[in-house]
């Protein structure tokens, strides 16, 4: 059943799971600040693992977070399997804790190991349960979790059809970082060393780095850096930096790049994720993209695995992709999302056991039609969402207050006036839009609009150390 009665005011709390992968996380960071944005005082805090990228980028972005002992069931035979079950017990007594001490309003679960013990407890305690799908075919934690969540929202049309018909879902497009905005190529180019006259690629393999992508590109450097006159900026992933400077400095050193390099590129200098000074002209490689913007804003074609935050990001941004999906992840996900973008004419798919025989030649056939590059980054524009993590504040909000205060007392203890006008990231309102049974309107008044919610006692929770925000964000891919 359900918490109700009055939502505590005048400050909403809400508590974020979300892990694992950027893929997971960034989505989530971007709801947390579409909500602060919306309200004039809400209280977020995430919970995570520690030894995953979100114990960094979220006190990075500025949100407090703190740890759930919880992984994934390693599909083959592992001595690490024995721990899980161990685990599982203990992440479920620590996510009730933490409703019991922090004491949430709301509860979303945007993905990742960490979502399923938070949001069994905030089922079993009675908080409300949202639910962020980011990928066309679901992973199993937000499955299992489906039954007893309030609302859920997609990215895919598909997703829909994985969950129960009886439960309210809306597709909104997954939530993208809000330094995610198109720039001027000349200055991502700029940024990176590289000669803005001449095309670059942008390779990315997701917030951990792709192996397969990493060796495909080591074998294939030469010719795109040489015979095609290509520029290429690189993220090979934290895991790998090492083991490719390694190999680029053997090539180097055997003269692998002799004679293939265009005169006039000047050198550049490594970002601070590189370990060593191994200078390729043309070239910018890193273990991890801090200017991640001025990437995308440099490219002209991108080659990236297919994660439904690197998908959404492309159709934001309007930019060709040539998209090589994982097929080492669950459902095969990232093969459904790569090819409802190619069945809308907005990416390039490539199979990654066809990189050897056809990288190079697909790369060619999309570098030289630049009609092509445009029309696939012009389809791609078609398909954003740009508004989604907005878009999903606005109708938690709109639950809330239902749930809270009732049909007719929902306008004065809100202060939003139903049937309206909506948030959205840049003016705070889109222009009217009727209210049908699963889309409602709020109208910002004031600046920021309140709640009417009020601050629940109880310090954030002391289950473990809370890692603090830190003042300047600053995130990657």
């Amino acid at each position: 059943m359900r918490a109700t009665g009055h939502i505590s005011e005048p400050g909403l709390r809400v508590l974020m799971a979300a892990g694992g992968t950027g893929g997971h996380v960034y989505p989530a960071i971007a709801i947390a600040d579409a909500l602060r944005s919306q309200l004039d005082s809400v209280s977020v805090l995430f919970a995570g693992t520690k030894d995953r990228m979100e114990w960094v980028a979220v006190p990075k972005a500025g949100y407090p977070i703190t740890p759930i002992w919880i992984s994934g069931f390693h599909r083959r035979l592992t001595l690490r399997n024995l721990l899980f079950p161990l685990k599982v017990m203990v992440s479920l007594v620590q996510s009730l804790k933490l409703m019991i001490q922090f004491k949430p309003d709301l509860v979303i679960a945007c993905g990742g190991f960490v979502s399923g013990p938070i949001g069994w407890a905030a089922a079993r305690c009675g908080k409300r349960l949202m639910i962020q799908e980011q990928n066309s075919y679901p992973g199993v934690t937000n499955r299992m979790l489906a039954k007893d969540a309030d609302l859920i929202f997609t990215a895919f049309e598909d997703a829909a059809a994985y969950f129960p018909a009886e439960k309210p879902v809306i597709l909104t497009g997954n939530p993208i970082r809000q330094s995610m905005r198109v720039g001027d190529p000349a200055k991502g180019k700029k940024t990176y060393g590289l000669d803005p006259g001449k095309p670059c690629l942008l390779v990315l393999g997701g917030s951990g780095g792709a192996r397969e992508i990493n060796e495909a590109l080591l074998r294939t450097l030469p010719e795109l850096l040489g015979r095609l006159n290509l520029q290429v900026i690189w993220q090979c992933g934290p895991a790998y930096i090492e083991s490719v400077q390694a190999r680029l400095r053997t090539m180097l050193e055997n003269g692998v790049f002799d004679g293939t390099l265009s005169n006039g590129t000047e050198n550049f200098s490594h970002s601070s994720s590189d370990v060593s000074n191994v200078q390729v002209p043309g070239l910018h490689v890193s273990g991890y993209l801090k200017t991640i913007a001025d990437a995308y804003s440099a490219a002209d074609l991108v080659i990236t695995r297919a994660g439904a935050g690197t998908c959404s990001e492309l159709m934001v941004l309007g930019k060709a992709a040539l998209l090589i999906p994982s097929p080492n992840v669950a459902g095969d996900h990232q093969t459904k999302n790569a090819q409802s973008m190619a069945d809308e004419g907005a990416a390039v798919v490539l199979a990654e056991a066809e990189l050897e025989d056809q990288l190079v030649s697909t790369i060619e056939e999309l570098i030289q039609s630049p009609e092509r590059l445009v029309k696939l980054a012009s389809a791609a524009k078609v398909l954003a969402k740009p508004n989604a993590a907005h878009e999903i504040a606005w109708e938690c909000l709109k639950r809330l207050q239902r749930e809270d205060s009732g049909a007719a007392g929902a306008e004065s203890h809100s202060g939003f006036e139903a049937g309206k006008h909506r948030p959205s990231a840049t003016t705070g309102v889109h222009p009217h839009q009727p209210e049908t049974k699963k889309q409602g309107a709020k109208q910002k008044q004031g600046g920021k609009q309140k709640l009417g919610l009020e601050q629940k006692e109880g310090p954030v929770p002391e289950q473990g150390p809370v890692q603090k925000p830190q003042s300047k964000p600053e995130r990657g891919v």
